[in-house]
């Protein structure tokens, strides 16, 4: 789980950008950098609720800022910072309480549960920020080195955080061996994502006028095309490609175990012999990946499960093995529901009244969801670790429902108040990811002790030792 700022993964910070003509019903202001855009109003607002700026919030009521003040140049979407504040509580929740609560926890392989969902609304919500963020874009080369840049930060941060550099929360040291640092992880899959639907959202924009859903998909053709390639090649990639018998080897105390899975398949979809483990053993190596794989609570291999326990007797050699759940053929789908946010924070750039916004989200919102269930039932199923595209359509499909929602309540009804926690929290979201759900305030905090290490505020709090 995993969640980036504005700054870092297209936050909710409506740049510049192109879209609407300028109209009674929109007020043009100046932005930084790239140029100005145009703040659409809707003027089919609720009897009684006030009026609202639906992308930075702002009260109609109230005088508007100068045009060289931070609100003029930084709108914001507020649901969609509602949304990720939402996003980051959930993700939260469900690391602290998955581990005594298994409906909390993700699944060990097939199927989904609800921390399932946090990686792709993380997704979603990058997609949606980048169509505010890139509305018009004088210098596309200059636009593309600055998302370049922001994505490889990202991706040096997930490095550090999950690559091995820190040992956790009961233990003050640190250092990784490189020949063993885990390269992917949450933060390098959201970079890789933003780049590409980055470059998508800066290159690939037709000129087609667009007044209804089908002149969305003529002028976003193009996105949507390298949308239907990648799952395309995902899915002959997933079940074409040959998975032939392997090793991996354990060390312990003085020792080393070898263990050796018998394949030799196509297509299959299990834990042992998938296309996408065997991708990620060839390309980035064994020592790389994570190895903590959650199929490791699967019945196979945990007499606990669905929670992690002892291997029963007859557990199968693959039990133990590295698995990388944010792995490079599973980002490939990672990618498409980050193209799907585009197309619904396209959708607020194009239509003015909430109805109209509304309406074309819950559309193929629905649809996204009736296929992922369809596509489950005919044995294509949900799959997180693997990133399978009945998985990617409905929990796209989920955020989508999810993001209109919010919309209706906080843009349209104006409940405000209620939400500004979550609304702080998803303008800080990366900051909140880094010190909480990476451990790093705890670990700062288990760093000052008294006399002995277990003796900190940690132990007073319940975190201790």
């Amino acid at each position: 789980m995993a969640a980036a700022d504005g700054n870092a993964a297209g936050g909710a910070r409506a740049l510049p950008g192109a879209g609407l003509a300028p109209s009674p019903c929109c007020r043009q202001r100046r932005t930084t950098a790239m140029g100005g855009y145009e703040l659409v109003r809707s003027d089919d607002a609720a009897p009684g609720a006030p009026g609202t700026d639906l992308e930075s919030g702002a009260s109609a009521g109230k005088a508007s800022p100068s045009p060289s003040s931070p609100a003029a140049r930084q709108p914001r979407l507020v649901s969609l910072d509602v949304f990720r504040g939402i996003t980051v509580l959930l993700m939260i929740i469900v690391d602290d309480a998955g581990g005594f609560l298994p409906a909390l926890n993700h699944s060990p392989w097939d199927g989904v549960t609800i921390a399932d969902f946090v990686m792709p609304f993380f997704l979603f919500i990058v997609g949606v920020s980048l169509t505010l963020a890139y509305k018009r874009v004088p210098d596309k080369l200059e636009a593309t080195k600055k998302a370049l840049l922001r994505a490889l930060k990202l991706f040096c941060l997930g490095l550090v955080l999950q690559g091995g550099f820190f040992h956790g929360v009961h233990s003050l040291t640190f250092g990784v061996d490189l020949t063993k640092i885990r390269l992917m992880g949450i933060l390098q899959r959201i970079a890789i994502a933003y780049l590409l639907a980055a470059i998508c959202e800066i290159w690939l924009k037709g000129n087609d006028d667009v007044d209804s859903g089908y002149g969305l998909l003529r002028r976003y053709r193009y996105q949507l095309f390298v949308g239907l390639v990648l799952s395309i090649a995902y899915t002959i990639l997933l079940y074409g490609i040959y998975v032939p018998d392997w090793e991996y080897q354990i060390s312990g105390p003085g020792s080393e175990k070898s263990f050796s899975v018998k394949c030799g398949v196509r297509g299959d979809t299990g834990p042992a012999c998938n296309a996408v483990g065997m991708v990620d053993r060839t390309i980035l190596g064994i020592d790389h990946l994570y190895r903590r794989p959650v199929y490791a609570r699967t019945k196979e291999c945990s007499i606990n499960y669905p929670e992690n326990g002892p291997l029963p007797p007859d557990a199968p050699s693959w039990c133990q093995a590295p698995f990388d759940p944010e792995g490079l053929l599973s980002s490939v789908m990672a990618i498409v529901t980050c193209l799907i946010g585009l197309q619904f924070g396209h959708i607020i750039i194009h239509f003015e009244k909430h109805r109209g916004r509304i309406t074309n989200w819950l559309i193929p919102s629905f649809s996204m969801l009736a296929v992922a269930f369809l596509m489950d039932f005919v044995g294509m199923r949900m799959n997180k670790p693997l990133y399978t595209i009945s998985y990617t359509l409905a929990t796209a499909g989920a955020a989508g429902l999810l993001f209109a929602g919010i919309y209706a309540l906080v843009d349209l009804y104006g409940f405000r108040k209620p939400t500004i926690p979550m609304e702080w929290m998803g303008k800080h979201a990366l900051m909140i990811y880094v010190l909480v759900a990476c451990n790093i305030l705890p670990m700062f905090i288990r760093g000052f002790y008294w006399r002995d290490p277990n003796n900190s505020l940690l132990k007073v709090i319940g975190i201790g030792a």
